[in-house]
């Protein structure tokens, strides 16, 4: 989007002809938003199915669906200069062809590192597409550009789309196969393709900028520190840990690309990611508010599917519906933040106690009700307060980026910062960390269960062994959960107070530049790189 799509008067988009009717141009861009979140790669509702009929592990499709968050994470730092260098017509149609390209590689595939490679290129790809329509109907969601209100229409979509996809997947697996869900992404990407070359025409704005000035190998150098991250975080307890090559390895590798970004950091005159972005007060404080928020949720990705599949006895279907209570959730969590945070103006800290609020019911809820006898419908109170308060977090700690008071030319970079650590690091170091304290508790309850078995009468002597060890895990299982579930919600009693007693009086007023401004920055950067270049050279030349 950009300025010359608000002129004086109704909100329009030139880029559409005029027999579409002004007033439902902006949902076409929205239906093809949704068309792009919904192909992402790898679809993390059809591992089982995908372990199954592929043979490859739980973990490696994890680390396939969390690359296509690191792409989509990575390519916020070069959105913008994207934008301003193709149309929105070439951004839609590119992007939706390697989307295709990439759900028929995911469908075929069982090579690890081609489908981890795959999906983080379609991350990337889906990103822009997402920007280039969500930019430009950017003035039709807040003419005044208030990102709050626009952070809540992101997060419905996006959040929302990763609940139905997921619905959407298992139900096409039940009928037919898992594969089926790529081919309708790829109808629907094609269809998509179709609508945009009769619907949007090649409009490019009055300037054309471009791509100089970008540290690509930074990026790469970026993307692997991610990578390697999130191979510890997601294959570590599988390797043993720090007692495999492969973890080892993983972490040398990681360090190093850590290292060298930095030290890049310290002299280039445009690193992707630069110290004022790393060391901006918000963009630290989000990252800690996300490390502490998402470990203590993080019992979504540990415990959930095994509790209501192993002891609760839900079958696929019925474990993927409990997805629209936190549906449910995610709506009214981005309803309550607009009304609240975005229009009425309620400080940082009262909704980030809300949201922590909402974890401990949460938390709160299993560690009392936890039990063999849960019913369904039973889990509509703690789900729904998850889905609330994690879109809650998110787009207020996403708007604090945006009134952080960096300069155009660094936001970039710590929305790069902020989707890794809010999207990669919350969604794997929590179930790392948490996974291993269940192993640990479990493997202590079970031999302290197993013990106390032994000691009773004589009547286990008629129960095979096999069933036998089976009930005291199953026992193991809950007792552990309701522990930790224990230990979280003192923690999350603990960070609540420590909110509550802080001060501090800051509400939104995140407000987005207008376009025209954006363009003399980004043009301003080309011309200062292509000027550093320039003076470098005659230096080297010779006399």
């Amino acid at each position: 989007m950009a300025d010359w799509h608000a002129p004086q008067g109704p909100f329009d988009i030139p880029e559409v002809p005029d027999f579409i009717p002004r007033r439902l141009k902006p949902y076409l861009f929205i239906f093809f938003v949704l068309i792009v979140q919904f192909s992402g790669g790898v679809y993390l509702a059809a591992a089982s199915d995908m372990v199954g009929t592929t043979g490859l592990m739980q973990e490696d499709i994890l680390m396939a669906g969390y690359a296509s968050i690191i792409g989509l994470a990575i390519n916020f730092a070069v959105m913008f200069r994207i934008k301003f260098r193709f149309s929105t017509r070439s951004q839609l149609l590119v992007s939706a062809a390697v989307l295709i390209a990439a759900n028929v590689i995911c469908a075929h595939t069982t090579n690890v590192p081609l489908l981890v490679i795959t999906c983080f290129i379609a991350g990337w790809f889906r990103m822009q597409a997402t920007f280039a329509c969500n930019s430009t109907i950017q003035l039709w969601l807040t003419p005044v550009r208030d990102m709050a209100i626009f952070f809540c229409y992101v997060y419905i979509i996006v959040d929302s789309v990763i609940q139905l996809s997921g619905i959407a997947t298992i139900y096409t697996a039940f009928f037919s196969q898992w594969e089926y869900m790529h081919w309708i992404m790829t109808a629907l990407l094609a269809l998509m393709m179709i609508m945009v070359m009769i619907l949007v025409k090649p409009f490019r704005g009055p300037m054309f900028i471009p791509l100089l000035g970008i540290d690509w190998i930074g990026a790469i150098l970026w993307s692997v520190f991610m990578m390697c991250f999130t191979f510890i975080c997601v294959y570590g307890n599988y390797y043993d840990w720090w007692d495999a090559v492969e973890i080892r390895g993983a972490a040398i590798i990681g360090v190093t690309t850590l290292c060298i970004n930095l030290w890049r950091a310290s002299f280039l005159h445009h690193p992707y990611i630069s110290f004022q972005a790393m060391k901006n007060r918000n963009v630290i404080r989000a990252t800690g508010i996300y490390l502490v928020f998402f470990t203590l949720i993080a019992t979504e990705h540990v415990f959930e599917h095994s509790y209501a599949a192993n002891i609760l006895g839900f079958d696929e279907t019925n474990l993927i519906d409990l997805n629209w209570y936190v549906f449910a959730g995610i709506v009214a969590g981005c309803a309550f933040t607009y009304f609240t945070f975005a229009l009425r103006k309620w400080r940082y800290k009262s909704m980030t106690a809300i949201a922590f609020s909402l974890a401990i019911i949460y938390l709160a809820y299993f560690y009392f009700f936890i039990d063999y006898g849960v019913e369904k419908e039973m889990l509509f109170i703690p789900l729904f307060s998850r889905g609330a308060a994690a879109v809650i977090i998110s787009i207020v700690f996403l708007t604090s980026i945006v009134q952080s008071g960096l300069s155009f030319q660094v936001f970039p970079q710590a929305l790069t910062v902020n989707g890794f650590t809010g999207a990669v690091m919350g969604a794997t170091f929590g179930p790392a960390v948490i996974g291993e304290i269940l192993r640990h508790i479990m493997a202590k309850n079970a031999s302290l269960l197993g013990a106390d078995i032994t000691n009773v009468n004589s009547d286990i002597a008629f129960i095979p062994l096999g069933q036998l060890y089976g009930m005291v895990q199953t026992q193991a299982l809950v007792v552990s959960m309701k522990e930790i579930y224990g230990w979280l919600l003192i923690v999350a009693l603990a960070s609540l107070l420590v909110i509550l007693l802080s001060y501090s009086s800051v509400r939104p007023f995140a407000f987005f530049p207008k376009w025209s401004r954006i363009r003399r920055v980004i043009r301003h950067m080309v011309r200062t790189e292509s000027k550093y270049k320039n003076s470098d050279m005659e230096k080297s030349t010779p006399v």
